[in-house]
């Protein structure tokens, strides 16, 4: 049987796939896939005007991050993946801690997710606050942060 066949095989059911951990026959696939968490809402008091402080806003991320899904594909194992509900709480955890710039809370979270997800390769963040005070009318700004390894 040819590498295809046996592919073939592991995904379609009612293979026993989460007893599977022969990951030897896939050694020379590439399985990069992203996680993408959008639209995520928070309400934050980030900003350098000291009523931003007080206030608050509203605030949304966008997060990719890119990782090897190799052995979640096969598997169908929460735990062989990057968990969305764990990034999300990352996001949500850093999102709660009060900031001036949105640029350093990206960086925070940006680093979390490096030191507690060593399978991530690549992360892509945008944080964008909903009609910020710049004295006219305006949807939201926002700041974009790509890191790969």
């Amino acid at each position: 049987m040819n590498r295809a066949q046996t592919y073939r095989n592991f995904t379609n059911r009612p293979f026993p796939i989460p007893e599977f951990d022969n990951f030897d026959l896939f050694n020379n696939y590439d399985f990069m896939g992203k996680i993408k968490l959008e639209g995520m809402e928070f309400f934050s008091y980030h900003g350098c005007f000291k009523e931003e402080q007080i206030i608050g806003a509203k605030y949304l991320v966008d997060l990719v991050v890119e990782t090897d899904t190799s052995r979640a594909e096969v598997s169908d194992r929460l735990h062989d993946t990057v968990n969305y509900a764990a990034l999300y709480s990352v996001v949500k955890e850093e999102m709660a801690l009060k900031s001036f710039l949105i640029e350093h809370v990206a960086y925070r979270i940006t680093e979390r997710l490096r030191s507690s997800f060593d399978n991530i390769t690549s992360i892509d963040l945008e944080i964008s606050k909903v009609n910020p005070p710049v004295g006219g009318k305006m949807k939201e700004v926002s700041f974009v942060k790509h890191w790969e390894k």
